[in-house]
This record gives C-alpha cells, structure tokens and sequence, in this order.
C-alpha cells in the first residue's frame, strides 16, 4: 500500500467534484478520474446508471473500459484511479483485466454502506458447477492452442 500524497489528495477532490456534479445532473453521487504518471488526467467519468438505464454505468468500470481500449499495457501499468468510493466488485474485476496500476479511494465501502446502508443489502447469487468440463473445455483448449 502507497503512501497518499498531497499529490493524490489533489487528484481525489476532483474526482469527489465530479461526484457532487453528478448529483446536480440526477445521476448517482460518484465520480472517477484516471491520471498518468505524471499526474495528468487522462480520462474522468460520473456514475450514469439511472441515466443510461444500465446497472454497469459505473464510472470505474467505464474508465477501466477507456483504458483497456486507449491505453498499451505499460501505460495503463502506470496510471492511478481516484475514485470518490472504493471500488465494487464488479469495477475491481474490470480494473484488474484493464491493467490499472493503482487505484486511490475515498470513502471506503464500509464507510459508504454505513451512510446508505442499502447499498450493502446485495444476496450473493447462487452458483452451481463446475458442469460438463470435457464439452466446456473445448472451446477453451481451441482458442489457446498454439498456432505453427
């Protein structure tokens, strides 16, 4: 875990800005931004859920979309989230796949269910398998196979 800079708390009050302008626009109270290395944003984006009528229009997993699509691997490596609240579960999953290289929060999740405590009442899906893995593998064995 690093250290945050005054750097970083710059950087976090922008994307708690970007947070109470969401508010003003009717959409949901959260905001992100993404910063190179140098600290210089490079994408920032607001919850748009309500809006866009999609429960993934959270502005993480939007700038983890921008950064998988702009960003080569090296660069995104070296970028920084800031984000008014800590990630979901569903965000962290995309920033891992997108290569993010750090992600700086604001409120924590716990922090935040205790100042909307319906946020936190999500039932965890029940899961059955694994199932059918010599029909299921085939399609993975295929795409991977080495091509020469």
């Amino acid at each position: 875990m690093n250290e945050i800079t005054s750097a970083d708390e710059q950087l976090l009050r922008r994307a708690i800005g970007l947070a109470a302008r969401a508010v003003t626009l009717g959409d949901a109270p959260y905001g992100s931004l993404l910063a190179g290395p140098d600290g210089t944003v490079l994408a920032e984006d607001h919850n748009t859920v309500r809006r866009d009528g999609d429960i993934t229009a959270h502005p993480e997993l939007k700038l983890a979309r921008w950064a998988a699509r702009e960003l080569d691997a090296e660069t995104a490596a070296g970028t920084t989230l800031y984000t008014s609240c800590q990630p979901c579960g569903m965000c962290e999953g995309a920033l891992v796949r997108s290569g993010i290289g750090r992600v700086v929060y604001a409120l924590s999740a716990e922090q935040h269910v205790a100042l909307h405590p319906e946020s936190g009442a999500r039932p965890v899906l029940d899961q059955d398998g694994p199932a059918l893995f010599d029909e299921a593998r085939r399609p993975i064995e295929e795409y991977y196979r080495p091509q020469g």
